[in-house]
């Protein structure tokens, strides 16, 4: 079964919000009042909420690196992920984890990136040649 993935969490600003998530990655804005407002994020629904963003520390192990933990992001096609790396580095967007490939040559070769939106959100998006890869072994 296929389905959509629906995401609330808080900002600060929506204003801001709107800049970033509609003007640096691109998403289409949906409904809003206000105090919150959706975007379709890649196909996925985001709302985002005036409020106090939820509290990371980066203890995820990536490599040798540590990154915010809990973060969320998404999985898209090597040619659409690296469209967006190009964006983000275009708008100057400071990365947790600059774009960079990992386990290459291995089941499970990826593409990711870690940066975070103007609240402290946390994102992750990565690449494959293959989107059936995403859980090879």
């Amino acid at each position: 079964m296929k389905s959509l993935f629906h995401f609330a969490f808080n900002v600060r600003d929506l204003d801001l919000a709107r800049s970033f998530y509609g003007g640096v990655l691109g998403c289409t804005e949906g409904r809003s009042t206000d105090t919150w407002v959706d975007f379709d994020f890649f196909g996925h629904q985001i709302s985002l909420h005036l409020g106090e963003p939820f509290k990371t520390e980066r203890t995820g192990h990536v490599g040798d690196k540590l990154v915010p933990m809990p973060h969320f992001g998404l999985v898209l096609a090597l040619p659409d992920w690296q469209a967006l790396a190009q964006r983000l580095q275009a708008a100057h967007t400071e990365f947790v984890l600059a774009p960079q490939v990992r386990f290459e040559g291995e089941p499970g070769e990826q593409w990711t990136m870690f940066f975070c939106d103007p609240f402290g959100n946390p994102i992750e998006i990565k690449g494959f040649r293959s989107l059936e890869a995403l859980y090879a072994s």
